[in-house]
């Protein structure tokens, strides 16, 4: 960003660079300001120019380490919940599963399956033109499913899992659809979740 290395920036090209309206990035500079983390100085022809301070930096280092702590949390609750749920999906003979969404979820159900020597054989993802997923086949419809020979579905959908899980069990059936708790998915007495 313009503002961090060095150079100066108006609000307009602040709010071009970021995507925002001029009025939110006025709005946001001030708070900035006030918070210490900008510095403004005014320039001939009645203009400002904007500095991030020490402060400014510090703060932005403390959110990156926010952030990364965050994630690095969410990726260990869904491997261990993924990895629970392959035990589950294992005892009660499940051999050949589907993962259910191309998403950040499926990469770490992978994972976790590999380490758990889990056979996942495709990923279903409703109107993709994608073949494969980290290595693994992508089908775009769940009409295709039966070809693989699939077991169960786990579903990796992020976005909308709740109708994911409902449409695949209006596919497979409740006791073959399977999701980890971190989704909140409501599967009403199903015997699919953890």
């Amino acid at each position: 960003m313009a503002l961090e290395n060095g150079q100066q920036a108006s609000q307009r090209g602040l709010a071009a660079s970021i995507g925002v309206a001029l009025g939110m990035t006025n709005y946001l500079v001030k708070r900035a300001v006030r918070k210490g983390l900008l510095k403004v100085d005014k320039i001939p022809a009645k203009r400002y120019a904007y500095y991030v301070t020490p402060k400014g930096f510090g703060e932005k280092s403390r959110l990156v380490a926010q952030y990364l702590s965050s994630s690095l949390g969410f990726f260990r609750q869904a491997r261990s919940e993924y990895s629970a749920l392959f035990a589950q999906m294992s005892a009660q003979n499940h051999a050949r599963i589907a993962l259910f969404g191309v998403s950040e979820l499926a990469e770490i159900a992978l994972l976790s399956a590999q380490e758990d020597n889990v056979n996942i054989v495709a990923v279903i993802q409703p109107g993709s033109n994608q073949d494969l997923f980290s290595g693994v086949p992508v089908l775009s419809s769940s009409e295709f499913a039966n070809e693989c020979g699939i077991d169960a579905v786990v579903i990796t959908a992020a976005e909308a899992p709740q109708a994911a899980y409902e449409l695949m069990v209006g596919r497979f059936g409740a006791d073959r659809v399977f999701v980890v708790p971190l989704l909140h998915v409501n599967c009403e007495g199903s015997g699919g979740s953890l």
